[in-house]
């Protein structure tokens, strides 16, 4: 823990003095220009994935990237998603896997796995449709595929609970949001996105922009 708080003070004493307009702005209000709601694995931080700095993104994350289909029950990611897309009015919203996921590895080793961590098993049946999809097309397939199969799945899985909340469906529909599902390789750090045209996920590009927003 002491690196964790020399670096608040190396912040304070080095950063934000050097960087005052910006955090003057900042402490007005907030415009993010995404919502990105990815995993709460330790490696994976989206400001440093997409290169942005304070105030960009709206970030949300969890074990698994996960997203609740819409109910009545209250749940931070929810609350999340209404503030970012009806009072923020943010225009892109980002889900995003990655390899090596902890919480894909606990779906595909079973129940037995995860008898010691009831919350996480209750939160991982949100991935259930990933995990049937993944044991009827890759039953002979290696562990590892079966693993980064499961990762892109699920983040299709989450992309489908997302439109089944009322703020995300109206802002489609007024074709004031857009949905991105992107699946981030931690060793070569390449990013695949979602391209809903033709089902499948593509290199993410320059000069060929994809995204994951129904095209029907």
């Amino acid at each position: 823990m002491d690196h964790i708080i020399d670096g608040v003070l190396r912040f304070q004493r080095e950063v934000h003095p050097n960087r005052q307009a910006l955090f003057h702005e900042l402490a007005l209000g907030q415009a993010p220009e995404a919502m990105f709601i990815g995993c709460a694995d330790s490696r994976i931080v989206p400001e440093v994935l997409t290169q942005q700095g304070p105030g960009s993104l709206f970030v949300v994350r969890n074990a698994g990237n996960i997203v609740p289909p819409s109910s009545t029950e209250p749940g931070g990611v929810t609350a999340s998603i209404e503030y970012a897309v009806a009072v923020l009015g943010i225009p892109d919203i980002v889900i995003c896997g990655h390899s090596g996921c902890g919480a894909m590895g606990a779906i595909l080793r079973g129940a037995e796995s995860l008898e010691k961590l009831p919350a996480v098993a209750r939160w991982l049946h949100y991935a259930d449709a990933a995990r049937d999809a993944i044991a009827a097309n890759f039953a002979q397939a290696s562990e590892e595929e079966k693993h980064n199969a499961l990762v892109r799945e699920n983040v299709i899985t989450q992309l489908d609970n997302l439109l089944t909340h009322p703020v995300v469906a109206d802002g489609i529909q007024n074709k004031q949001l857009r949905l991105h599902g992107w699946v981030y390789d931690i060793g070569s750090g390449s990013v695949h996105t979602y391209d809903a045209r033709v089902h499948k996920f593509v290199p993410i590009s320059e000069d060929y922009f994809a995204n994951a927003t129904p095209t029907d």
